[in-house]
């Protein structure tokens, strides 16, 4: 009698935990998920993942010993973000009378990851599609991803533009492959072929200075809202590439815009946005900023595999789901297209005195202004606190308010702007501007780098000015009515910029200002 083959084993080992009988009494139902690369069995308040016996392009599980392994590693990189749900790795073992048991005395027959369960309906994904990404989520996914890549281990990776240049490579022949046979898409393919290697010119020197500065690091690899879950009220990543190092070796800005270009497609531009923009500001790190040169590059090859799923799934459907997804597909990758070549970026500038809404104004329009997925927001009250070396939220003292205090804190801001700009991603400064000097310095740039300058002036009563500073709770801004008396007598000279008054509901002002900037719609 021939020996059982691996797949037939693995078949018997499927069977036995879809049972309920498999585990303590009491169990009604298993439920059951699969994947290309596993399979899960959530029984519970506790779920077991076991590797398929499948050897792919992209992973080998062939052998109880590989899974085994690889099991192991899913620990190991899954544990440090999400210690609540990764609890270790069993044996699925054969008594000496043929039983199978969970974690038992017999022979390992097979080897699983144990994990808590938790409901499909946290999952971000479900979370986006039923009720979306309100802007508390979208700060809190930027925090988690912050922490994430803090511990992520830095690697040496040779020349890091060669690297990705093999990765667009590898991603332009998978998608060749998986769309032959599919009317319309050789136009396509050549498009993204052609947009990617000129987005990779473009960003072969930042990311050679990114992967010199410790900013290639061992990451997550596959961060999109599938692979992150609601963990008691917080995001937790879960699932993160465990069976290639190559894969999960990347730039940490090419590990976020993952999440940043699903966020995106699912039609959640502004919590896109949102992420983005809170990393930026929470990394501090310049060289994340003259990396966003490398963002058109990076969430282009990231909906282009998006995309390469897709087409791959099709293959398996029947008609008509086969030609809608097959649809899904050319649409998503005509927007890695379109990331790969962005707009000419522009800036814009929101003045005001204090209390007249030009924060709530900037953070309103950023996300609507190209390239996607919106403008950087720079806040002059939050750069003082970061000069200072405080929390935003924290309070500081007079003498943070000097003149040379505040040239400082503009300096500050026109030097973040040049370096995006010259990347070629939109800014929205957030500032007083009371001087002109500090109005003409900004529009400087614009022309210096040849990009459009807008400058939108805010105007309100003094009364409704000292009510609303009066009124801030948790805010950056240390305004006081008292700074608003001060602020009536500067003399602003000739304001050139769209004057808007801001005595409206926050939502009127947004649709003036989104109309005289020629913004076509606001997420």
């Amino acid at each position: 009698m021939a020996a059982a083959s691996e797949t037939e084993r693995q078949n018997e080992v499927i069977a036995f935990l879809a049972d309920p009988a498999a585990y303590p009494p009491g169990l009604t139902h298993v439920d059951r998920i699969e994947t290309h690369g596993a399979l899960v069995f959530v029984a519970g308040a506790q779920a077991l993942k076991i590797k398929r016996a499948v050897r792919t392009g992209y992973f080998d599980f062939s052998t109880l010993d590989k899974r085994e392994s690889v099991c192991r590693r899913e620990i190991e990189i899954n544990r440090p973000n999400a210690p609540d749900i990764y609890r270790d790795v069993i044996a699925i073992t054969r008594a000496n009378d043929g039983r199978l048991a969970i974690d038992g005395e017999g022979t390992p027959v097979e080897w699983a990851v144990r994990m808590a369960s938790f409901s499909q309906d946290a999952l971000l994904s479900t979370v986006a599609e039923q009720q979306g990404i309100d802007d508390r989520l979208a700060t809190a996914l930027a925090e988690t991803v912050l922490a994430a890549h803090a511990k992520a281990e830095p690697r040496l990776v040779g020349d890091a533009a060669q690297q990705m240049g093999r990765i667009v490579a590898d991603v332009a022949k998978s998608i060749a492959a998986s769309t032959s046979g599919i009317a319309g898409t050789a136009a396509l393919r050549q498009r993204f072929t052609e947009q990617a290697e000129a987005a990779l010119a473009r960003a072969s020197a930042i990311l050679v200075r990114r992967a010199e500065a410790g900013l290639v690091r061992r990451c997550h690899g596959d961060m999109h809202l599938g692979n992150i879950v609601l963990w008691q009220g917080r995001p937790q990543l879960f699932d993160a590439i465990e069976f290639d190092e190559a894969l999960a070796t990347i730039d940490l800005l090419y590990d976020l815009a993952f999440l940043v270009m699903d966020l995106d497609r699912r039609g959640q531009g502004r919590a896109a946005h949102i992420v983005l923009d809170r990393y930026l500001g929470g990394s501090e790190r310049e060289l994340d900023i003259e990396g966003l040169a490398a963002l058109p590059l990076f969430l282009g090859l990231r909906a282009a595999i998006r995309a390469m799923v897709a087409f791959d799934r099709a293959r398996i459907q029947e008609a008509p789901q086969r030609s809608n997804t097959e649809q899904h597909g050319v649409e998503t990758l005509s927007r890695a297209i379109d990331y790969l070549n962005p707009p000419r970026p522009r800036l814009i500038a929101v003045g005001g005195l204090s209390g007249t809404g030009k924060t709530t104004l900037a953070a309103g329009l950023a996300p609507s202004v190209l390239p996607a997925p919106g403008a950087l927001h720079l806040r002059s009250d939050v750069i003082r606190k970061r000069l200072a070396g405080v929390d935003e939220l924290a309070r500081l003292p007079p003498d943070a308010y000097t003149p040379e205090a505040s040239e400082s804190v503009y300096r500050a801001l026109t030097s973040l702007a040049r370096k995006a700009l010259a990347a070629g991603h939109s800014v929205v400064v957030d500032a007083v501007f009371a001087r002109p000097e500090e109005r003409t310095a900004l529009e400087q740039i614009a022309a210096s780098i040849g990009v459009a300058f807008d400058g939108v002036w805010l105007d309100a009563a003094p009364d409704l000015l000292k009510s609303r500073v009066a009124a801030r709770r948790g805010d950056a801004s240390d305004a006081t009515p008292e700074v608003v008396d001060r602020q009536i007598g500067y003399d602003t000279g000739t304001i050139t910029w769209h004057r808007i008054t801001a005595a409206g509901a926050p939502q009127t002002v947004l649709a003036t200002a989104a109309s005289a900037l020629r913004l076509d719609a606001v997420r």
